[in-house]
């Protein structure tokens, strides 16, 4: 399966591609995967699902792309699916809630659901499930850290609304 590690500002993702996106996760962050950075080799890119991918977060880190567009799969349950599918729907510099999530797929009762579902989304920043918050405002729940979720809303609202400042 072709995979590569992307340098990105908040540190290096690990990308798998068979011919839709797999993965894209931090190396240092994801369900206990630790990896030694020093020993992370910095490949070009062997395919051209590979290479259209590093080239859309060079622009999406450069402020330059909002929405990606990229063949994508990652197994889960239908739920899982449904959940990780209304992510992409959720417009760039835009937050929502969990609670919010949940109404959207039709389930209010289903937050915590909704929550791990979101958690184990392994298809980080294009998937945008950094763009859930509590309900009280408070940036809650990613496996990619807190401080990468806050770096990325923080990111989007610069470049969608000029200001760089949420929390």
């Amino acid at each position: 399966m072709p995979e590569i590690y992307y340098q990105s500002p908040l540190g290096i993702l690990h990308i798998v591609a068979t011919d839709t996106v797999n993965e894209i996760t931090f190396v240092n962050s994801w369900k206990g995967k630790k990896a030694d950075e020093d020993q992370v080799s910095f490949a070009q890119p062997s395919s051209p699902l590979l290479k259209k991918c590093i080239r859309q977060l060079d622009e999406y880190f450069a402020g330059k792309r909002k929405t990606f567009d990229l063949p994508l799969s990652q197994e889960g349950t239908e739920f899982r699916q449904k959940v990780w599918n209304q992510l992409m729907a959720i417009p760039y510099g835009r937050t929502i809630s969990y609670l919010e999530l949940s109404k959207q797929i039709g389930n209010t009762k289903a937050i915590r659901a909704v929550g791990t579902a979101n958690g184990s989304n392994q298809i980080c920043i294009v998937v945008p499930c950094h763009r859930v918050i509590g309900s009280n405002g408070d940036l809650i729940g990613y496996g990619g850290e807190l401080w990468r979720k806050q770096w990325l809303l923080e990111h989007e609202g610069k470049y969608e609304n000029g200001v760089q400042m949420l929390f």
